[in-house]
């Protein structure tokens, strides 16, 4: 089996309503942008990063994808996909202008496409490629019901709502006033009760002097994680917050590399650790940090940039992974959806990652990629 083509594509599927915020983000919708990798046998593999739906940065991507990437993979074995990520990672010319950005999420669509490639060739779901199922159920928290631009009756409404669904996880956003976030934690704790994990996530919009003051007024509300605190690459800052509250720190959505979570690890940074395979030039990279923090005894719950397609296939398969996020914005638009039933993520049984498009979608949502 050879690559016989790769073509890029966009598509800018719509969030939960017209818009959500965070304390950081204001987006419509959530842009999926990725490779179509074609092989000489007729098969197929799909692979994406995660965007906000900016269509100029979207096709910066796709042009990364199409003119840098591409022609190093036509003619190449696509089940070879340490060699091939390694031929991408490693090129001398791609290095120089970027080992992080642009470059990196382009290779995130083209190795998660690789692996589904794989997967697909050996006729079994992602996860079983990746060993098998390592426990029965992966629990779900929710965070579409947490966005900071939801009024804070809407905000406990849809945090009860979530727990009669029968999600056992929720996550709300801060980052607007201490005052005020610490206003609706508590509301929202009141609403689902004592026996449902909460976390907030910050987006790294505040220094370490607000988040010392919002963790003192928060630790009474049992906060399972304090997310992305801080600026996403201040390591001390984080190591400091980390030894000064009891609430855990969570952050990875932002880190392209396991160098950049490797220093988080040795500095104690970090109690739970969120890679995204839409960020870190895909799985392979992704793979590795899971195995790092397994070995750190840090417990796993991927960032679902990915909208947890890929991400639920690893929390099968990797025995570091405790939870994973749910954001169900694009779940539809893909043959093998990453579903939820009762609180957890029913174990995908379609061949592949999960990551193959719908002809609905694929008309419906496409955008032009040049």
């Amino acid at each position: 089996m050879k690559i016989a083509r790769v073509e890029p594509f966009i598509l800018h599927v719509p969030v939960t309503g017209s818009q959500i915020a965070d304390s950081t983000h204001s987006i419509t919708h959530w842009g999926v942008v990725g490779a179509r990798i074609d092989t000489d046998t007729g098969l197929s593999g799909y692979g994406f990063t995660g965007t906000h739906a900016h269509l100029a940065g979207d096709q910066l991507i796709t042009r990364c994808i199409e003119t840098c990437h591409a022609p190093l993979l036509v003619g190449e074995d696509p089940r070879e996909v340490q060699k091939l990520w390694h031929k991408l990672a490693r090129n001398p010319a791609l290095q120089w202008i970027g080992r992080a950005g642009i470059t990196t999420l382009s290779q995130a669509a083209i190795d998660v496409a690789l692996w589904d490639l794989k997967a697909k060739a050996e006729d079994v779901p992602l996860w079983k490629l990746l060993g098998g199922p390592v426990r029965e159920r992966v629990r779900a928290y929710n965070t579409d019901i947490g966005w900071l631009s939801i009024a804070d009756d809407k905000l406990v409404e849809g945090a009860r709502r979530a727990v009669e669904q029968g999600f056992s996880g929720i996550k709300i956003k801060v980052g607007s006033t201490v005052e005020r976030d610490l206003r609706r934690l508590a509301a929202v704790r009141e609403a689902i009760g004592p026996d449902v994990t909460l976390a907030v996530d910050g987006n790294g919009k505040w220094d370490l002097a607000t988040c010392l003051r919002f963790c003192r007024g928060a630790e009474e509300q049992d906060v399972y994680w304090f997310e992305e605190p801080l600026w996403y690459d201040d390591v001390k800052g984080h190591a400091q917050l980390a030894r000064a509250t009891r609430i855990p720190v969570a952050l990875g959505e932002q880190l392209y590399t396991q160098d950049a979570f490797s220093e988080f690890f040795h500095q104690q940074a970090i109690h739970w650790v969120q890679p995204d395979v839409t960020r870190m030039a895909g799985l392979t990279e992704v793979l590795r940090v899971c195995e790092a923090a397994h070995g750190w005894r840090l417990p796993v719950a991927p960032h679902a940039g990915d909208m947890s397609q890929v991400h639920v296939h690893l929390a099968y398969a990797h025995p570091a992974v405790q939870v994973l996020e749910y954001i169900p914005w694009i779940k539809d638009c893909f043959t093998d959806p990453a579903e939820v039933r009762d609180g957890f993520f029913r174990l995908p049984q379609v061949p592949g990652a999960g990551t193959t498009p719908t002809p609905q979608a694929w008309e419906k949502f496409r955008r032009p990629a040049a």
